[in-house]
């Protein structure tokens, strides 16, 4: 009986780090949305090659199943939003 806790335990020791390292890029992920979101409003040149690197990271976490892929962002779908919000 105590392996098959500890092996429970262990699992959701597992389940919690992937999901506190999801969390983590999130918030990364949005905050260079943001960035770019701004520059985008005030016509300076962005990328959304940080936003991506962030996203691959977190793509590399749904793999196992505990959290949700995330979508690759292009500077289209940016400037769309940009004046979407204008609106």
């Amino acid at each position: 009986m105590t392996e098959v806790h500890q092996a429970i335990t262990a699992h959701l020791q597992k389940q919690h780090a992937i999901l506190k390292k999801f969390a983590e890029l999130e918030q990364e992920r949005e905050r260079y949305i943001e960035e770019a979101v701004m520059l985008c409003r005030n016509g300076q040149p962005f990328t959304v090659e940080k936003i991506n690197a962030v996203t691959k990271k977190m793509n590399e976490l749904a793999k196992q199943g505990v959290v949700p892929a995330r979508k690759y962002v292009t500077v289209e779908m940016v400037k769309e939003y940009v004046e979407r919000s204008k609106k």
